[in-house]
């Protein structure tokens, strides 16, 4: 379903174009065959999802190790400042959910797995987190969750252009990116520090070392959740694997002691990334839907009010130039959406305006990686203190 969902992406513009996942589409259409064979009484299959949790965890250990200090050294004070504008809207995101949630008589927590959980973090975060909003009395909360991060997808990749094409118009700033596309390029190429090589056996030594890292990281980082968990703190599984991960890339920055792969990272978190995705979607009870489907249409669009209004409060803090205006775009792209969306946003305003390469730099890095961190101890914060 994995292989079908990239094909049909392919095949179909309108998937392609708002960078619809491709474990997305391929579990969707397994979830819903299953919705509509149970409408008439009929089981199609039963599912094993031994491999879900583990594939979960290796993804976001994964992104631990990427989120390294060099990288916030490269962005400088405004990718701290970008981070932290993206981590108190997150906040305001879940403060509006809840709202919206309480209004219609619901959890407030179902408010906060349609806010940052699924808005912010995307569907793997949604996913992720969904075991523990179900613990916490939110019914069919990985249904709740994948249908708010869809909506998200499609809207942040509908809004982010036009806003920022607006605010580059009122500013009247085209092409005037504020550093040299060589300094920037250079700057990031020394912090990826990639490993590279023709000699097959010595990538293999490369991938083997990076996946014994995961391992371990993953290994360690069980007992940093069972620690914290014993203070009667409810994390998900894999924040502990994040925190290590993080630790031992900050170490290895230092000392060069394993020799991580950035790229050989990315990688493996991908393929993690996309059959956790893919085997999740496929379980999901689309029927749970019946009965919220209006506060989750409400929801979304408060949200997408309060996205727009927090944009140009972005275009302020970061500069009110044209680089600015780039990011707001991306930032919409990835409160709403994903990384992926916020990136196609402004890789089409560059396509019309100019290059932007601080925000290309500062926007994916904030999104991709640290932004994540943020916002499961924000997450975390809300569901103990409301479950």
């Amino acid at each position: 379903m994995l292989l079908i969902g990239a094909a049909l992406r392919k095949r179909v513009p309108v998937l392609e174009r708002y960078n619809f996942p491709a474990p997305v589409i391929g579990g969707l259409l397994v979830a819903t065959a299953v919705a509509v064979a149970r409408a008439h009484d009929v089981t199609l299959v039963k599912f094993d999802t031994t491999f879900q949790a583990p594939l979960m965890i290796a993804f976001f250990t994964s992104v631990g190790f990427s989120a390294s200090l060099a990288l916030l050294r490269a962005g400088g004070p405004q990718l701290v400042l970008f981070l932290a504008i993206a981590s108190v809207f997150a906040v305001v995101q879940n403060l509006v959910g809840a709202g919206v949630a309480i209004a219609f008589h619901l959890h407030p927590l179902f408010g906060v797995l349609s806010g940052s959980v699924t808005l912010t973090g995307g569907p793997a975060t949604g996913l992720a987190f969904a075991p523990m909003f179900e613990q916490a009395g939110v019914q069919g909360a990985a249904t709740i969750a994948i249908t708010a991060a869809i909506a998200g997808i499609v809207a942040g990749s509908l809004l982010g252009g036009p806003v920022a094409t607006l605010l580059i118009e009122r500013t009247k700033s085209k092409g005037s990116p504020v550093e040299p596309v060589r300094q920037l390029d250079s700057k990031t190429s020394a912090v990826q520090g990639e490993l590279a090589s023709s000699d097959e056996t010595y990538a293999a030594h490369i991938a083997l070392k990076n996946v014994v890292a995961i391992l371990v990281a993953m290994w360690l980082g069980s007992w940093v959740s069972r620690g914290v968990a014993s203070l009667n703190v409810t994390l998900p599984a894999y924040v502990g694997a994040m925190i290590v991960g993080a630790a031992i890339r900050a170490v290895d920055d230092r000392t060069h002691w394993i020799g991580l792969s950035r790229k050989t990272l990315d990688t493996i978190g991908s393929v993690c990334l996309s059959l956790f995705l893919v085997m999740a979607l496929m379980t999901l009870k689309l029927w749970e839907l019946t009965d919220l489907a209006l506060p989750l249409a409400v929801n979304l669009l408060v949200q997408i009010v309060v996205v727009v209004l927090a944009c140009v409060m972005v275009f302020r803090l970061m500069g009110r130039d044209y680089e600015a205006a780039v990011m707001s775009g991306g930032f919409i792209g990835f409160m709403l959406g994903t990384t992926a969306n916020a990136v196609a946003v402004m890789r089409t305003l560059v396509e019309r305006y100019g290059p932007a390469p601080r925000a290309f730099l500062v926007a994916p890095i904030v999104g991709a990686f640290f932004l994540d961190f943020t916002n499961a101890l924000i997450i975390t914060t809300f569901v103990n203190a409301w479950r």
